[in-house]
């Protein structure tokens, strides 16, 4: 079966911010229509940039003027958190005085880091006590120089200043203390060299962009490696075969890396230049230790299906999911003891142990994560059922309608058995 997989969240709004600071019209093809990129699309218009859709959202045609904003904006963020950590370090290269804000769940957030980096770079920053939206910035551009982020939280701070760089009076010198999750800043430095960026990387992490700015360019977004997780888990616990087209070797997106721990855990997996594709091969192998944290996004999706494996199953090095739409690895253990799986957690780990779960209602806790992995698990317990269903709109409007199609009850129940008789 060939699943239908929106375009990658990552990629969209870093080709947008991209597009934004180039010069000329650029054209993104297939960028993920979400609630995420509709409302960092929405900020950048408010910030002064043209942004028109074509094809029934299909291309956006962003034009670009070469530098920051100008002028006054107040930047209603919603829950993306690209949008408080990708947009303030575009607004600083600007000059004005820009207002950025979210919902209650993104306002508990941390911004600490950038709101530091950004003062050190000479602009005026202003945030809650607590060191998180709302966020004013008061800036006349940015020259540039040398800075150590700190990057243990989000990878993103780092991400927004690196392609905000391009447009300071000076190159910018960043070092990086604790990187996590550092796919997302080889995808960031790859998109930025598409647009004409000069990136060095130096030992040390160190990196060093040159001025210069961005150029206009044509991009077609690849599909959402996060959002395949869920497809490439459910062939794997319903022995079937799911390919996703448009996602292969190649692939900017280092959570493609998932389909290797299903290998582990037994199922097939073939990745070629075009597509890559997963079939389940019988019961989940268990007994893994897994470090996750450059992939955290899809621990979830690990996790949730770790019950019907053979053998415990430990994630380890994803303290940082703490901080995001939820604390990810709170919301996996309560859902899971819910729904009578026993499981442990630490700081930075969880342990899944197998076996026989039972119907319960999952708590969301608003997380398009949580929602989507558990769903996954439902394929084949009976009576999972979502308390926010709707929170998949954040990435994934239509996931519940294609899981259905992928996978209707009928052959949920036919792999199930065929499954377990393996």
């Amino acid at each position: 079966m060939r699943a239908r997989i929106p375009g990658s969240k990552s990629i969209t709004n870093r080709a947008l911010l991209l597009a934004a600071a180039a010069v000329g019209t650029s054209r993104l093809r297939l960028p993920l229509v979400s609630a995420d990129t509709i409302a960092f699309r929405t900020a950048l218009t408010n910030l002064g940039i043209q942004v028109r859709t074509r094809e029934d959202d299909e291309v956006w045609e962003v034009t670009g003027a070469g530098r920051g904003p100008t002028g006054k904006a107040d930047i209603w963020c919603e829950d993306a958190g690209t949008a408080a950590r990708f947009l303030p370090p575009f607004a600083a290269v600007g000059h004005g005085r820009f207002v950025f804000d979210g919902s209650a769940q993104l306002r508990a957030r941390p911004l600490g880091p950038l709101a530091d980096t950004l003062a050190a770079l000479g602009t005026t920053v202003t945030t809650d006590p607590g060191g998180g939206l709302p966020m004013t910035l008061e800036s006349e551009g940015l020259d540039g120089g040398a800075v150590t982020v700190e990057s243990s939280l989000s990878s993103q701070f780092l991400s927004g200043l690196l392609m905000a760089a391009p447009l300071m009076r000076r190159p910018l010198t960043l070092t990086i203390d604790s990187l996590v999750s550092r796919p997302y800043i080889v995808m960031t430095l790859a998109l930025m060299r598409r647009f004409g960026a000069k990136v060095t990387e130096r030992p040390g992490d160190v990196i060093e962009v040159q001025p210069g700015g961005y150029s206009a360019l044509d991009l077609t977004v690849e599909p959402d490696a996060s959002t395949a997780s869920y497809v490439f888990a459910a062939a794997a616990v319903t022995g079937v075969t799911v390919t996703v087209p448009g996602l292969g070797h190649g692939s900017l997106q280092g959570d493609l890396r998932f389909v290797d721990v299903l290998r582990q855990l037994g199922a097939q997996v073939d990745v070629t230049e075009s597509a890559t594709s997963v079939t389940g091969e019988g019961p989940l192998r268990g007994g893994l230790s897994v470090d996750m944290g450059e992939i955290s996004d899809t621990f979830m999706t690990l996790a949730a299906i770790a019950p019907l494996a053979d053998a415990p199953i430990t994630i380890r090095g994803i303290a940082h999911a703490r901080l995001k739409e939820s604390d990810r690895i709170a919301a996996v253990a309560q859902n899971l003891r819910a729904l009578g799986v026993d499981t442990d957690e630490g700081h930075d780990w969880i342990t899944v142990h197998p076996g026989t779960p039972t119907g319960a209602r999952i708590a969301c806790r608003r997380d398009h994560r949580i929602g989507m992995a558990f769903s996954v698990l439902g394929l084949r317990v009976p009576g999972v059922a979502l308390d926010d269903p709707s929170c998949v709109g954040k990435t994934f409007p239509g996931f519940h309608e294609e899981l259905r199609r992928l996978f209707p009850p009928t052959s949920q129940s036919t792999s199930s058995q065929r499954q377990g008789s393996r």
